[in-house]
C-alpha cells in the first residue's frame, strides 16, 4: 500500500477520490457556516439584551441532516455520494422532483480536481497535507465570500496558525519569511483599506480580505505576496468589467475580493516561485 501511495499518479488518483469526499464536506461548511455564524450573533444580542431566545433546533455541521429545501426530504447516503448521486438523479430531488442547485457538483468536482493536482505536484509526504488543507480551505472561503461576503475567522485564522505550523518544518518556505509574509499580508490590505477610507470616505473591502492574505504568506512566505496581490487585482479587474459591461451588475454593488485572493493563493502556491521569477525577470 505504501509503496502505490509513492506513485505519483496512484497517489494523484487517491487524492482526486480523497477530494471529491471533502468537496461534498466542503458544500455543507459554505451553506451552514455563515447560518452558524448569524445563529450565534442573534444569541449573543439577545444576551446582551438579557433576552432568552427560544430553544432551538441543534444546528453545525454535522446536526440536523441535509434535506431537500423544497419538501424536506432527508437525504440518504445513496442520495449523497458525490457528483454520481447528482448525475443518477439527473440534478433533481428523488422525492419531489425539484432542481437540485448545480454548486454542489461543481465544488465537488473542483475540488477533486484541484486535491488530484496537489497530490500529484507535491508527492506522498507532509507537504502534500499540507497543500490539501490549504486548498480546501480556500475553496470553503471563496464560495462563502461569493454567497455571503464574509470570510469567517473560523477559517482565516486556523489556516493562519497552520501555515506557520507547516513551515515550522519549512515545507513550503521557511520560518522567518512565513512570519514576514503573515505580517504584510495583513498590513498591505489594511493599508490600502485605510488610504482608500481616508479618501473616499467608504470600505473598500472587509477585515476579512487582511487575514486571508496574511494566511497565505503564513502559508507561502513574503516574496510570492507582490505575486498574488497582483494576480488577485487584476482577474478581480476583469470579472468586474466582465459584471457590469454583461451581466448590468451595478457599479456600486460590491464585489467579494476573497475568491480572487484564493484563487491567486492556489495559483501561488503551484508555480509562485517560477511566476515570481519569470516575473522579477520581466522588470
Amino acid at each position: 500500500m505504501l509503496e502505490a501511495l509513492h506513485d505519483p499518479a496512484a497517489f494523484a488518483v487517491l487524492g482526486s477520490l480523497l477530494g471529491l469526499f471533502v468537496g461534498s464536506f466542503l458544500n455543507v461548511v459554505i451553506h451552514r457556516l455563515p447560518q452558524m455564524m448569524e445563529r450565534d450573533w442573534h444569541a449573543q444580542a439577545a444576551e446582551l439584551r438579557g433576552e432568552t431566545l427560544a430553544h432551538a433546533e441543534r444546528f453545525n455541521l454535522a446536526t440536523p441532516r441535509s434535506r431537500c429545501p423544497h419538501c424536506g426530504h432527508l437525504i440518504t447516503a445513496v442520495e449523497n455520494i458525490p457528483v454520481i448521486s447528482y448525475l443518477a438523479l439527473r440534478g433533481r430531488c428523488r422525492h419531489c422532483g425539484a432542481g437540485i442547485s448545480k454548486r454542489y457538483p461543481i465544488v465537488e468536482g473542483f475540488t477533486a480536481l484541484l486535491s488530484g493536482y496537489a497530490a500529484w505536484h507535491f508527492g506522498f509526504g507532509l507537504a502534500a497535507v499540507g497543500a490539501l488543507l490549504f486548498i480546501w480551505t480556500l475553496v470553503a472561503l471563496a464560495f462563502i465570500d461569493l454567497d455571503t461576503q464574509l470570510l469567517p475567522d473560523d477559517l482565516t485564522l486556523p489556516l493562519l496558525w497552520l501555515g506557520l505550523l507547516f513551515n515550522l518544518g519549512g515545507h513550503f518556505t521557511d520560518l522567518p519569511s512565513a512570519v514576514a509574509g503573515a505580517m504584510a499580508g495583513y498590513l498591505a490590505l489594511w493599508s490600502v483599506y485605510w488610504l482608500f477610507k481616508l479618501a473616499t470616505g467608504k470600505e473598500g473591502m472587509g477585515y476579512g480580505d487582511f487575514k486571508l492574505l496574511g494566511a497565505i504568506g503564513a502559508w507561502l512566505g513574503w516574496q510570492v505576496l507582490p505575486l498574488t496581490i497582483l494576480l488577485s487585482s487584476l482577474v478581480g479587474a476583469l470579472v468586474g468589467i466582465a459584471l457590469i459591461v454583461f451581466a448590468r451588475h451595478g457599479r456600486h454593488v460590491p464585489i467579494p475580493f476573497g475568491p480572487y485572493l484564493a484563487a491567486a493563493g492556489m495559483i501561488a502556491l503551484f508555480w509562485g516561485e517560477a511566476l515570481t521569477t519569470h516575473y522579477l525577470g520581466a522588470l
